[in-house]
């Protein structure tokens, strides 16, 4: 469990400077900043997140699960609020725009990746 929890806060770490590093408006003062983001980022996955997906369920159901990018984009958006001036986004729908590149760039990460090696390490144990 650990160890799955320290591979997200790797790749969405690798993530947070990749799309600092080819958006305009998405701003990382550097490496350190985007670890410490990517640790703020996940506990309020699991702390904020729910809570925002279980009263914006009518919402989401209605948009069939598109509301969860903007969803992404408050948690993302609060994460920056709370680095300051070393993790800033210029905009919500420069957030939006983030949080949609993140969530594929994530999905691909996870499943051509992550997944194939925890699947050759359960098959050799």
């Amino acid at each position: 469990m650990l160890r799955h929890w320290l591979i997200s806060i790797i790749v969405n770490t690798i993530l947070l400077m990749v799309i600092a590093g080819y958006m305009n408006h998405f701003h990382l003062s550097g490496v350190t900043a985007a670890i410490i983001a990517s640790i703020i980022l996940s506990l309020l996955n699991v702390i904020v997140k729910p809570v925002l997906i279980l009263l914006t369920l009518p919402v989401t159901v209605f948009t069939l699960g598109l509301f969860l990018f903007i969803i992404n984009a408050v948690t993302l958006s609060l994460t920056a609020g709370i680095m300051g001036n070393h993790f800033m986004i210029d905009g919500f729908g420069s957030a939006i725009i983030a949080a949609i590149v993140m969530s594929v760039l994530n999905l691909i990460t996870q499943n051509l990746i992550i997944k194939p090696i925890f699947e050759k390490k359960s098959k050799g144990d």
